[in-house]
């Protein structure tokens, strides 16, 4: 029997019906009163992920989209242009845009479309302009770009198309511009671009096409004005068919490996205002003649070559704006006709071997902004002149013979931003107008001649950072005024008459990092206010005539991890909680200390910090006296009856938990209730009130920008290492600043996954209040960078450093190809590389990581630059995108400094960074002249290849980075066999090592 039929729904009652019509009736009116253009830009707008809402105007109520936001209409109220540059806009790109038939002008510059370039985009018929660059598209360049008739304008810089440019690309019809700069394509270099006469503009620069010289067909481009072909693969010279070229106007070459003389077909280009011709490996000397064919020159910079001779004169009486020759080998004059540009704003010769003053009148007529002539033997006095203009910024003129007296002028002028005159022979008094500039940030004026008192008018130098007056005769006592300088985070004055006591202000300094006054007079007693100076890394106050104890209040800075006292006359016992501090280098030698040694320094290795200390006594000294052994005696006995006497206590306090039960269960409850999240990762034995009861200041092993480090002796006898990020203040009951939240997640979130020997272990982490903390596991020889630039460094013999470089090796490619998503550290430095008891390498310190999610392709784009000074990629610095390529180039530096035992920064490189200073060095001189002399050389040949890894990974071009995979298995090769395939060569060109399985990173996400 079929069921019984289920009951109508009963028909809407009248008003209910009326008002149903009235909805669709309005719906189809708002339909109908859009324009097709209208909505087919809703439909792209479907397409499209906005996170910002730029589009939140395109509403389907209005008649056209002609107001909408990036939409500009004709006359005609038909679309002509999407213009949405910079609007952080993702998803594929919006192909629905060639059904507008008169769309002119497409421009999605700087967002994140992430596809590739469909073939359809040949439907795009009247398009005249496409500007893609600065997103995430990929892929091969799509051929059908060249069917589009009118196309004039064509920009895909800064994406990640491959392969090679289509030979249909020869067939563009009125091209102007074609811009693909920074992208992965390869092959040959494309001659077929030749065909296209109508070209204005051709830029391929950094791409990687294969080495060949420069094809003599582009000197059929007649129309060309702007040929930028930076590190394009070429060899050779350029070509005499360049002669043709007679609208160029630009010309950059740099980065390529160009051989020979001075390329003399230059001369015949007489519009040319721009020539970039920066690290290559030309050579011989700069012609004397012909320059002043060049009248509209303005720009050039040969610098990184190895040019030979003088600068030419006639050169030097073009109206130049900017003028780069450093890294050459040039010599002789600086010619005075230079001074006479009205133009010059930027002469930079450092490098050289250049002789005689600067010009007389330099900075007089023109805009003068950045003076670099380091490293020469430039000798006289300097030109009152340098700033006459009132723009001069950067001054550097380390490493010459310059004498004399500053000038007057320069306490005029207000917008230097940076002054180092170190290693020359300036002598007189510094004139106080100049310590006291409003804008300098960085004051060097060390290695000179000066003398007199530091003037208290430094107080107005409020932008001051670093001061290094070391090696001067500067007399006095330091001005109290110093104290008012809020940003200093470095003030060396060694080796200099200072006298006097240490102004108490000082210690008002809270970003103080670095604080050396050795080598002078200085006396009085170390104040406790020193305390105060939790910022403080080092402090070297040898050689002076310091008196009294040395205060405890030095045990309780956090991050002091350089300590030299030596040479004074302190007296009494050596502070204890010296045990509690993790310093890389000590020395107290040569006072009057007396007492007991810290057991933490009672070894061998630290013998020569308390040569000179008679009355010392224990570690590797005499016994000490029986005084002292009774007082530990007596200590005993005191310390078995506070013993019974705090068994005696608990007795009582159980009895006392017996009978008040109720009210210590409430108590517990309320402690516990203080934590207010718990999270572990490993199994534990131990819980987390444990942890929090039991750090103290005492324990501070370390101290930055995000927080505190502990190290925590547990109840069961394991060491922890306790992160408690910094409190944030309190707004409304919420927590006003989100980035403590960010780190402590980000860590928790990438830690808590990870399991791999070469990684830190995050044993838990907790939060309680305001308060972050992350329990780790426990380090015990401490980090690589703290290890490697202190004493202890050479006791890091080349088999402990490559099997350091090895592990973060690995540890590194399990995070870049083992892990889904990938995950990208950002902040790889020796400082982050921890060492456990063997001495075992771990990546650690994952606050600024990032998952690289499907839709970023492999790289991300940053709103502020993570990483620290010295180990950032060129490339990360100025677009905020990182790749995991940023990751390789930081290990590279990693490299760098073992095998070369420097700094990543170090006044010794000048203006240069470790990795700038051991390229250019290996490129003129070889490997043997950046090798660590504490090395021992027996493995010269290995430590040279790991060398070259090294500077493979610190490529200036992202793309000719091998990948972490590739590198562990470089380093393997170069300790199994002995042998190495060719790496690349040092000025960062092309590399065999790049035909690596470029879906490595594709096929993880």
């Amino acid at each position: 029997m079929p069921p019984p039929p289920l009951p109508s729904k009963p028909p809407p009652s009248s008003p209910s019906r009326i008002l149903l019509l009235c909805v669709l009736f309005l719906s189809a009116t708002i339909s109908l009163s859009l324009n097709q253009e209208g909505l087919d830009l809703i439909q792209v707008k479907s397409t499209l992920i906005d996170p910002s809402g730029i589009l939140s105007d395109w509403n389907a109520a209005d008649d056209t989209p002609c107001n909408w936001t990036g939409i500009t209409c004709s006359r005609a109220n038909t679309v002509t242009s999407v213009n949405l540059p910079s609007a952080s806009l993702a998803g594929p790109f919006p192909t629905g845009l060639c059904r507008l038939s008169s769309l002119s002008i497409i421009s999605f510059s700087d967002n994140s479309l992430n596809s590739t370039i469909p073939a359809t985009i040949s439907a795009c018929r009247n398009l005249t302009s496409l500007d893609l660059s600065a997103n995430y598209l990929e892929g091969l360049l799509p051929s059908t770009l060249a069917d589009i008739p009118n196309l004039v304008y064509v920009n895909l810089r800064d994406n990640s198309f491959s392969g090679e440019i289509p030979r249909n690309f020869g067939k563009f019809r009125r091209l102007e511009t074609l811009i693909l700069i920074n992208n992965f394509i390869n092959g040959s270099f494309p001659v077929i671009l030749t065909n296209v006469t109508t070209l204005k503009e051709l830029s391929l620069a950094y791409n990687y096409f294969l080495p060949g010289l420069i094809p003599p067909e582009l000197g059929n481009l007649s129309n060309i004005e702007h040929l930028w072909l930076s590190s394009c693969g070429f060899m050779g010279t350029i070509p005499e068919t360049f002669s043709r070229l007679q609208k160029l106007s630009n010309l950059e070459l740099s980065y390529n490996s160009l051989s020979g003389p001075f390329p003399a077909v230059v001369f015949q280009l007489r519009n040319l205002y721009q020539l970039e011709l920066y690290n290559n490996s030309l050579s011989g000397e700069l012609p004397k003649r012909d320059w002043s064919n060049l009248t509209a020159l303005r720009l050039i910079d040969l610098s990184v070559n190895s040019f030979t001779g003088t600068i030419p004169v006639e050169l030097c009486k073009l109206p130049l704006s900017s003028l780069g020759l450093s890294d050459n080998k040039l010599q002789g004059l600086i010619p005075e006709s230079l001074a006479r540009s009205p133009n010059l704003y930027d002469l930079r010769l450092f490098d050289n071997s250049l002789v005689g003053p600067l010009p007389s009148d330099l900075g007089s007529n023109s805009p003068l902004q950045t003076l670099d002539v380091s490293f020469n033997k430039l000798f006289g006095e300097l030109p009152s002149s340098l700033c006459d203009k009132g723009q001069l910024f950067d001054l550097v003129l380390i490493g010459n013979s310059f004498s004399g007296e500053l000038p007057a002028s320069l306490g005029e002028c207000k917008s230097l931003g940076r002054v180092r005159l170190s290693s020359n022979k300036l002598s007189g008094e510094v004139p106080g107008a100049i310590l006291g500039l409003p804008h300098v940030y960085l004051l060097d004026l060390a290695d000179n001649l000066f003398s007199g008192n530091l003037s208290s008018a430094i107080s107005g130098g409020l932008n001051l950072s670093s001061i290094l007056i070391s090696g001067n005769t500067f007399s006095g006592s330091i001005p109290d005024e110093i104290g008012s300088l809020s940003n200093l985070v470095e003030f060396i004055a060694s080796d200099n008459k200072l006298s006097g006591f240490i102004p108490e202000t000082f210690f008002k300094l809270s970003h103080l990092g670095t604080l050396d006054l050795s080598e002078n007079d200085i006396s009085g007693q170390i104040p406790a206010q020193i305390g105060s100076l939790k910022q403080l890394n080092e402090l070297n106050l040898a050689n002076n005539k310091f008196t009294g104890e040395i205060p405890d209040e030095i045990c309780n800075l956090p991050v002091l991890n350089y300590l030299d006292l030596s040479g004074n006359s302190f007296s009494g016992n050596i502070p204890s909680g010296l045990d509690n501090l993790m310093l890389n280098k000590l020395n107290l030698s040569n006072n009057h200390l007396s007492g007991p040694i810290p057991s933490a320094y009672a070894k061998e290795v630290y013998r020569d910090s308390f040569l000179g200390n008679p009355d010392l006594c224990g570690g590797f000294t005499h016994r000490c006296p029986q005084n002292i052994q009774s007082k530990s005696v007596h200590n005993l006995w005191l310390f078995r009856l506070i013993f019974v006497f705090s068994g005696i206590v608990l007795v009582v306090g159980v009895s006392w938990f017996i009978f008040k039960y109720r009210n210590i269960n409430n108590t517990k409850e309320r402690s516990r209730s203080s934590i207010t999240k718990w999270r572990s990762f490993h199994k534990l034995g131990f819980s987390e009130f444990e942890i929090i009861h039991l750090l103290s200041e005492n324990n501070v092993i370390g101290s930055g920008a995000s927080g505190k480090v502990y190290k925590v002796i547990l109840s069961n006898g394991e060491s922890v290492a306790v992160k408690k990020l910094w409190e944030k203040s309190i707004k409304m009951g919420n927590i006003n600043d989100s980035s403590q939240k960010d780190e402590f997640e980000s860590e928790v979130e990438t830690l808590g996954k990870i399991r791999h020997k070469n990684i830190v272990r995050l044993w838990c982490c907790c939060k309680s209040g305001n308060s972050r903390f992350l329990v780790y596991e426990y380090m015990p020889n401490g980090s690589l960078g703290d290890l490697l630039h202190s004493s202890k460094g050479r006791l890091l013999e080349w088999p402990m450093r490559f099997k350091i470089v090895l592990d973060a090796a690995e540890g590194l490619s399990y995070l870049h190809h083992d892990c889904v998503p990938p995950i990208i550290h950002r902040d790889v430095k020796s400082n982050n590389i921890l060492l456990d008891e063997d001495y075992g390498a771990r990546i650690a310190d994952f606050g600024v990581a990032k998952f690289i999610e499907l839709g970023a392709k492999g790289s991300e784009s940053m709103s502020v630059v993570a990483g620290s000074r010295g180990y950032i990629a060129p490339e990360y610095a100025y677009t905020l995108r990182v790749t995991e390529k940023s990751d390789i180039y930081s290990f590279g530096v990693v490299i760098l400094e073992l095998v070369t035992g420097r700094k990543p920064i170090d006044q010794a490189f000048g203006e240069r960074d470790l990795a700038t200073w051991v390229q250019t060095t290996v490129n003129q001189k070889g490997h043997e002249h950046v090798l660590d002399p504490e090395l021992e050389f027996e493995s010269k040949d290995q430590i040279c290849r790991v060398l070259d890894i090294g500077l493979l990974c610190i490529s200036p071009l992202p793309m000719n980075r091998p990948s972490m995979r590739t590198v562990v298995n470089l380093l393997q090769e170069a300790v199994s066999d002995g042998k190495m395939r060719p790496t690349m060569n040092t000025d960062g060109k092309s590399s065999p090592y790049y035909d690596e399985d470029s879906s490595d990173q594709a096929s993880l996400v």
